[in-house]
Formats: structure tokens, sequence, C-alpha cells
């Protein structure tokens, strides 16, 4: 199955792409607004070449990485203490409600009227949105287990101690590692409207600034940057996720 996997997605891959090179070649797209895929790919060498690309990358992941810890540091103990307590999910849910629909570009002003321009302002907003796919992802799997693990463990006279460790978070932990992965691509969407405003790094300033000079090569090379690195972030998770849940069949 895996094989099966890994060569359909090349084959869908390789059609994308060629299906990007026949519309440039056959005149349907103008290759100054939509570069060739060639192009970009020496856009791509070029840059890497010059050191302009991967410090870019490297400023950027280390800020999706950042946020994305900090919203997952938040994230699950609350999520936990949340599922866990029927109180504390009455008084709590309803912020999240409505904090929630509020997208993090909405806040990204406010943010930067609190916390100025910098490395903080980035953190916080990315923070904020990989918090909620990880703390309702989070608070599903712990309110989702079954009550009659619980009362069964509870007859066998574990404690609530016990509980929590043996049956709460193994049961809980394939929601959570769900809303990690979910977490980790609203970083990275996240991270390129933060990096838009007051920064002079990173791939979303890079993209900007390729944009501002009309390299339309160069902005795609940032786009497919950005789609790689979302892809690196997501594989990790996966084999986290396999190594976590060895019980467990993990879907690509």
């Amino acid at each position: 199955m895996r094989r099966q996997y890994w060569g359909l997605s090349a084959l869908s891959l390789a059609a994308g792409i060629g299906l990007w090179w026949a519309i440039v070649a056959g005149g349907i797209a103008n290759p100054i607004l939509m570069p060739p895929p060639l192009k970009v790919l020496e856009a791509f060498q070029e840059l890497i070449a010059d050191g302009t690309l991967l410090p870019n990358i490297a400023v950027s992941l280390a800020r999706a990485l950042g946020g994305f810890a900090l919203g997952a540091l938040i994230g699950i103990p609350v999520g936990i203490l949340i599922g866990r307590s029927a109180r504390a999910f009455a008084i709590v849910d309803p912020w999240i409600q409505l904090i929630r629909p509020v997208p993090p570009i909405a806040v990204l002003p406010l943010v930067v009227l609190w916390f100025g321009i910098g490395e903080i302002s980035k953190l916080v907003v990315v923070s904020y949105g990989a918090l909620f796919p990880i703390l309702i992802s989070t608070v599903h799997g712990v309110r989702s287990i079954d009550n009659s693990l619980l009362r069964a463990a509870r007859a066998l006279g574990a404690s609530e101690r016990q509980i929590f460790y043996l049956v709460v978070l193994p049961a809980a932990t394939p929601s959570v590692v769900t809303g990690l992965r979910l977490g980790a691509g609203m970083a990275i969407f996240v991270l390129v409207a933060a990096e838009l405003l007051g920064s002079a790094s990173g791939l979303g300033w890079f993209i900007m600034d390729a944009r501002e000079h009309f390299f339309t090569d160069q902005i795609m090379v940032g786009i497919v940057a950005l789609g790689l690195l979302g892809y690196a972030v997501n594989r990790s998770l996966l084999w986290l996720e396999r190594r976590i849940l060895r019980w467990r069949p993990v879907q690509e």
C-alpha cells in the first residue's frame, strides 16, 4: 500500500507539473505572469546558489515552529482540562466559540499595536492560528472517550491518576496528533500574513519583495518553498504519529 501511495503521488505531481507546462506552452497563460516550470526551477537553483532562499526558509521555519510549539503548549493542557471537567467546559467553551471564528489576519493589526513589529508579534499571531485546531481536537479526543472504559478502570480499582495516564491519554492521543497536524498547517498559513507586515526576512517577505519587483518566477519559488515546508512539517508529524501510535494504522 505504501508503494502504491508513493507511486500515485509521484504520478499526480508529474501530471500537475505537465498541465502547468502545457498551459504556458499552449499560450493559455502569459509566461511573464505565469512562468513555466523550468524557469521556476532555474530561479530556485539560482536563489539557493546565491544564498538568498535558504536563510529566508530557515527564518520562516523557526517562526512557524516557535508559534506552533507555543500553541501546542497552551492548547493540549487546556484541552485536556476542558475535556475532563464539565464545569471548565461550560465556562471556557463560549469563549472558544466566540474567538475561534476570528481569523488571525484580523487580529494582526491589534497584535502589532500591542507588541510592535518584532518577532514577538509574529510569534503571537502564529500561535493564535495554531492554537484552536489543537485545542478543539484535544477537547474532542478527551470528551469522546467511551465511558465504559472509565467505569471499567474504576471498577478494577484504578485511581484517577492511573485512569488519566492509562486510559484518557492513550484514547485521546489520536485526536491530539490530528490537531497538531492541523495546527502546523495553520501556523504556516498565518506565518505568511505575519511576515507581510514589518518583516525584512522570511518567505512572506520574500514573496512580497518579488512582487514589488515583478519577479514572477521568484514569487513562484516562494510559493513552492512554502508548500515544501508545509509538506516537510506534515511528514514529520506523520512520523511522530507512527512512533507514538504503533498500534494504530496511520492515514497518509
